[in-house]
């Protein structure tokens, strides 16, 4: 209870000092055409960074609330480590690429970076949801950001690697960084089912709409950072015909999986996302729309069979807790992307020289192990810090509950059986 304060206090007071001594915006252009350059940046990209606003803070955060009693955290924790996150990687991202003459020069796009940075953060998070105090969140996201900008160097600068949606440094990052925090953090083996984590029908509905908001602004996420032209009509084009393939197909896979030919909210909510995950690697690449089609079927497919047989075999061969599925969901689909750009990459070489060509699909594939190595790496540390008794982890029956965080106002009214004033009591002790 006072180390959450504690720990936001002083880090927004650190910052203030931060901002305050090294922190400018960029100065006014006195020239009437740089004036209008600087307007047409702003005016082009802003439009993007809105959307990118709607599908992290409600997209993103409905998406989270299919545990029924934790929609309440899931939001408002989505919503901190976002704000906390991005500030944090403003800081660092300051500091390491953009300190000049004692100053940072803050803009629009610095800002849509670190934003980028956060987007990490709110994914590996999934791995853990529900099982994990605020406390243990934020320690999470402090060690996260630093060790996700020196993957995204090494991958993007040192590699060379083509990712202009994230699919290698974001998602494929995201996803192993929170396996390897659930390995490190539960290593007392398999969790059983918890009363409370089975989602409910409104509790499915509500992450279904997340879902959906997801998908309509999940093109400007990919195609925020093209070339503006003809690169990013591209990126536009074949985000959407992925993510409208890897809807279809996951209608039809899931169907087709279930005995009675019914329709699983999991597999929608998650496998129409795939598409989307699949194809921010080769998003601005001259390639036919055929591939962006047959991409986003093939992510789709993945993601479910990864839900009906790779979720339950990894939980019983290696003891791993994913909450979200974001194994599924972003590990798998943004492995497919890697090897889809290392192929699309050999496909161009035909027409000219192909040394260089060759080199660069082995730099994706090169990308692809440096993001699932350091992430590995820094997820399991990581997961081994959050074990301290200091960060609070709430005890195993008091997981996925609203009422251990916020103040519910019709507590009083609709009494939960397993939640009395004797057990609250006992988890503020525990």
């Amino acid at each position: 209870r006072r180390l959450l304060p504690l720990f936001l206090g002083l880090f927004q007071g650190a910052l203030l000092l931060f901002f305050a001594l090294f922190v400018t915006y960029d100065e006014p252009s006195a020239q009437a055409e740089n004036a209008n350059l600087v307007a047409n940046k702003v005016y082009s990209t802003f439009p993007f960074f809105q959307d990118i606003q709607v599908m992290l803070v409600v997209g993103l955060g409905l998406l989270l609330t299919f545990l029924p009693c934790y929609g309440l955290s899931a939001l408002t924790h989505n919503f901190l480590l976002l704000n906390f996150s991005m500030q944090w990687a403003l800081v660092l991202q300051g500091l390491l690429h953009h300190f000049h003459h004692g100053q940072v020069q803050l803009d629009l796009h610095k800002l849509l970076i670190s934003e980028f940075a956060a987007v990490t953060v709110l994914i590996s998070v999934g791995a853990i949801l529900g099982r994990t105090s605020p406390c243990q969140l934020l320690v999470m996201a402090t060690c996260e950001i630093p060790v996700y900008l020196t993957s995204e160097w090494v991958i993007i600068n040192c590699l060379g690697v083509l990712d202009v949606g994230g699919t290698i440094t974001i998602h494929v990052f995201s996803c192993y960084f929170g396996l390897g925090v659930s390995k490190a953090l539960f290593r007392a083996g398999q969790q059983p089912l918890h009363p409370k984590e089975a989602p409910t029908p409104r509790s499915d509905l509500m992450s279904l709409v997340g879902m959906l908001i997801l998908w309509v602004f999940w093109p400007s996420f990919v195609a925020v950072l093209c070339q503006p032209g003809d690169a990013q009509h591209r990126a536009i084009l074949n985000t959407l015909l992925a993510m409208s393939a890897g809807a279809i197909t996951t209608v039809v896979a899931s169907s087709l999986l279930e005995r009675d030919g019914k329709l699983s909210p999991g597999h929608l909510q998650n496998g129409s996302l795939a598409g989307g995950v699949v194809i921010g690697a080769v998003a601005d690449m001259a390639m036919p729309p055929v591939a962006a089609l047959a991409l986003g079927s093939l992510s789709a497919l993945a993601c479910v069979l990864g839900f009906r047989f790779l979720t339950p075999l990894l939980g019983r061969k290696l003891s791993l807790l994913d909450q979200c599925g974001i194994h599924n969901l972003h590990g798998l689909p943004g492995t497919l992307g890697a090897a889809a750009s290392a192929v699309a990459i050999l496909v161009a070489s035909k027409d000219t020289s192909t040394s260089h060509f060759l080199q660069q699909a082995l730099h994706q594939v090169a990308g692809l192990a440096v993001a699932i190595g350091v992430s590995l790496l820094g997820g399991l540390l990581t997961g081994a810090t959050l074990r301290l008794p200091c960060l609070a982890q709430p005890p195993e029956r008091f997981c996925f509950d609203d009422s251990l965080y916020f103040k519910i106002q019709d507590q009083a009214e609709n009494p939960r059986p397993d939640n009395t004033t004797e057990e609250g009591a006992l988890a503020l002790k525990e």
